[in-house]
């Protein structure tokens, strides 16, 4: 039989080991963080490759900012070392940064093998490659051309992608719902939709009155077809049990269209705009290089004119995050619209 005496030394020992899990608990929340202590020190690295390695002679004086993109380097090291060591106000900051931890001491290494490779041994040839200080002098000098650019892509993909966004939505829901528009319209989206819509450049310049008309167009063609196609899939696979249940409490036919197809398809809309989306960008360089006078098509083929590869570099990487950030925003909107899907499509 056990006595309350012999249970008194088990629970004696037992609470010194309960408090000794807390301390330790806590020391390791406050520990340095390892990744970035590592991240740090590949900025630092980088920073003195840039600044100690003299570049290479290549028939002009020098790359210009080179030791600003020195010193950007080895501040980065310092603010990345400081949030590293955790504890006081950067704790918040230094956790938001650790899903990025890896890739934060990739991209120095990235990043000093570009400069390796072009600046310091010029082994990738001029100017068709530069490096990586050479887009820091793009937006440092010619920002207000390359941000007029930006400007008249986005008032054009703006225009573009609404109206065919608009079109393929209202098309995809008359085929969905109409037997009259799947029997007639319905064939023809499937025989002509495939087109793409730079197959179109010439007739589309020749019959439209301007070239900024044309490069409408044909970024509205290119989105029309996925939103058509995916919200007339989505209609068309509404429960019919739905309607049933609408038509036996007295619903119309507006209301069977507005409040139950159009929301249940609501996920198929979202995946046409996605797909309609990444069409419009790449048929928007095509038009802006064969006729629209501004835009980042045309600083594309400004900048290969003129051979100046480092505005090319930068105008592709202004492109890159213009398109991921717009995707990234439709996702937002898809889900706040459709909380109730949130996660089952990832960007």
């Amino acid at each position: 039989m056990t006595t309350t005496s012999d249970r008194l030394p088990r629970q004696a020992q037992a609470a010194p080991q309960a408090r000794e899990v807390t301390p330790a608990a806590a020391r390791h929340g406050g520990a340095p963080w390892r990744t970035g202590l590592a991240a740090a020190a590949a900025w630092l690295a980088l920073g003195l490759l840039v600044l100690r390695w003299p570049n290479k002679e290549v028939g002009f004086s020098d790359w210009a900012f080179t030791d600003e993109f020195g010193y950007a380097a080895l501040a980065a090291a310092a603010l990345l070392s400081v949030l590293a060591a955790g504890g006081g106000l950067t704790a918040r900051a230094a956790g938001a940064l650790r899903p990025a931890g890896q890739w934060l001491v990739a991209l120095p290494l990235l990043l000093g093998i570009w400069e390796v490779l072009t600046a310091k041994l010029g082994v990738l040839p001029t100017p068709f490659f530069a490096p990586p200080q050479s887009l820091i002098e793009v937006y440092g000098e010619d920002w207000s051309r390359l941000g007029l650019s930006t400007a008249h892509s986005l008032r054009l993909l703006a225009h573009g992608f609404g109206s065919g966004a608009a079109a393929g939505f209202l098309v995809g829901v008359w085929i969905g719902w109409s037997r009259i528009a799947g029997y007639w319209v319905h064939p023809v989206l499937r025989f002509l939709g495939p087109v793409p819509a730079s197959a179109l450049l010439p007739l589309a310049f020749f019959f439209a009155p301007s070239s900024y008309a044309a490069a409408v167009f044909l970024i509205a063609l290119a989105t029309f077809f996925p939103v058509a196609v995916l919200t007339w899939s989505g209609v068309a696979a509404v429960n019919k049990s739905y309607y049933d249940v609408a038509r036996t409490l007295g619903a119309s036919e507006s209301f069977l269209v507005l409040r139950v197809a159009i929301p249940a398809a609501l996920p198929q809309v979202f995946v046409g705009l996605f797909m309609g989306l990444g069409a419009a960008f790449s048929v928007l360089v095509t038009a802006e290089m064969m006729g629209v006078k501004a835009g980042l098509g045309w600083y594309l083929q400004w900048s290969q004119g003129w051979a100046a590869y480092s505005n090319m570099y930068a105008a592709l990487f202004v492109i890159a995050v213009l398109c991921s950030g717009l995707i990234t925003l439709l996702f937002k909107v898809r889900d706040r619209a459709l909380s109730w899907q949130k996660g089952t499509v990832k960007w």
